[in-house]
């Protein structure tokens, strides 16, 4: 399972660019919505609000691992399908990622209707006065729906146990952080780097890689 913390790392890293175009906006609009009191707290509340939603991820991966799991035992679903499914999303990840292949941005679309009923929630924390409600706000953050995200589930459902499908997320919004406090904190050069074509592509091109590892895995 380290090799998938580290994976899981990695393809959050990689996919950070699209972060930055899907999440720079909203990671903004926080850094905006501390209040005036509290601005000289500024770098505590924008941690804050990422580890809130990071938190949110390790909560769905729980879940998630917990639903495949019980399905693993009682209807006798094989782990090596499981996997297959994670490195099928992978590859699609990859090619959405890229701009090839539009696919996953279907699979938002089952997320938005969640969102409708937890978005209006986000206005009771704004604007933000303390860590705490920071913390908050960025947990419901994490419920966006997001193709990134979707993707890297499919690794936390392959797990088939709570506590590393809980972990796979935790490491996969660690990997996004640096992109979202590159926007929030004004890191130009890492902004820069992680929202470069080229690199875009390159990640894009090592998702897909991985993806057909992956499925390799799983069948041998």
């Amino acid at each position: 399972m380290t090799l998938d913390y580290f994976s899981a790392f990695v393809i959050g890293l990689l996919g950070s660019g699209h972060c930055i175009v899907m999440c720079g906006g909203i990671s903004t609009m926080l850094t905006t919505a501390i209040s005036k009191e509290i601005n000289h707290k500024k770098y505590r509340i924008v941690f804050a609000y990422n580890f809130g939603r990071i938190a949110s991820y390790s909560v769905i991966g729980a879940l998630v691992a917990l639903t495949s799991s019980m399905a693993a035992k009682n209807i006798g679903v094989p782990i090596s399908a499981l996997k297959t499914i994670a490195g099928v999303f992978l590859i699609l990840l990859g090619l959405y990622l890229g701009q090839w292949l539009m696919w996953l941005s279907h699979v938002e679309h089952i997320g938005k209707k969640l969102w409708q009923y937890i978005s209006p929630n986000t206005k009771k924390f704004i604007p933000i006065k303390n860590t705490r409600s920071a913390f908050a706000l960025g947990a419901l953050w994490g419920w966006l729906p997001c193709g990134l995200v979707y993707s890297t589930l499919t690794w936390a459902l392959a797990s088939a146990n709570v506590v590393n499908g809980a972990l796979i997320m935790l490491f996969f919004g660690l990997g996004t952080l640096p992109a979202l406090l590159s926007v929030s904190l004004g890191t130009i050069s890492v902004k820069s780097l992680l929202s470069n074509l080229f690199f875009r592509k390159l990640a894009a091109i090592l998702v897909i890689l991985y993806g057909i590892y992956t499925i390799l895995i799983a069948y041998q």
